[in-house]
């Protein structure tokens, strides 16, 4: 199988029953709605389905990653750019395509064209992705071929309508997750507070629409440039 061959392209209308009738039968989670801000994907060999992936709004909160980018949700400002990010919900290869290389390949063509997608289905981009994955099931060994981030564990808590619970009448769902980052923007390392000195000209990117902690000098620089995908 020649990895230079594959392509990923979102999920036509008409794509959109098999594509859920697949991760339905396949995915241990089931199929998940088109709920809210939601693009559907598939990775095509020679015209032939490969892959399948699923990238939704993101987690309303996660404590491991508020932390890292500095929000906090006491701001309405915090909350609305919830939208500048998009979670993995669904990552499916297909049966008997199971190669190696294959999944971390199809995960770097979605980073690719994922922020001008969802620029032109929702009329912003994304700076950030992310995913939780399940220790009891995956290591999460694609994401780490794709050079994805483990950030830390989430804390296993549920959302109810009251708010966040601990309590969990089915533990498989409510376990702690990994939970894994990918930038979509080349300066996005200074989130982490290792922002290494920018030579001169050098494009910048606006990465502070995250609400990023950065010097003074440079937050100046961010607000005249927008972020290169």
């Amino acid at each position: 199988m020649n990895l230079d061959e594959v392509r990923v392209r979102p999920a036509a209308r008409s794509e959109e029953p098999p594509h859920r009738q697949l991760m339905a039968a396949h995915h241990y989670l089931g199929f998940l709605p088109k709920i809210g801000q939601t693009l559907w994907y598939v990775a095509v060999y020679h015209e032939q389905w490969v892959a399948l992936l699923s990238f939704s709004a993101a987690g309303w909160k996660c404590a491991v990653r508020d932390r890292w980018i500095g929000w906090d949700f006491h701001r309405q400002y915090d909350y609305d750019r919830l939208k500048l990010i998009a979670n993995n919900s669904r990552f499916l290869i297909l049966s008997h395509w199971h190669r190696p290389n294959l999944g971390s390949k199809v995960l770097s063509l979605c980073q690719k064209r994922l922020s001008d997608d969802w620029q032109k289905r929702f009329g912003h981009p994304l700076l950030l992705l992310e995913t939780f994955v399940d220790p009891q099931r995956f290591a999460g060994t694609v994401y780490r071929a794709a050079n994805w981030s483990y950030l830390g564990h989430t804390r296993g808590y549920r959302r109810t309508r009251q708010g966040y619970s601990a309590k969990c009448y089915r533990p498989k769902k409510c376990s702690s997750k990994l939970y894994k980052t990918m930038p979509l923007c080349h300066r996005f390392d200074q989130v982490q507070g290792r922002a290494q000195r920018r030579p001169e000209n050098a494009p910048t990117q606006q990465v502070h629409s995250l609400g990023l902690r950065l010097p003074a000098h440079d937050r100046q620089l961010l607000h005249r440039s927008p972020c290169l995908i």
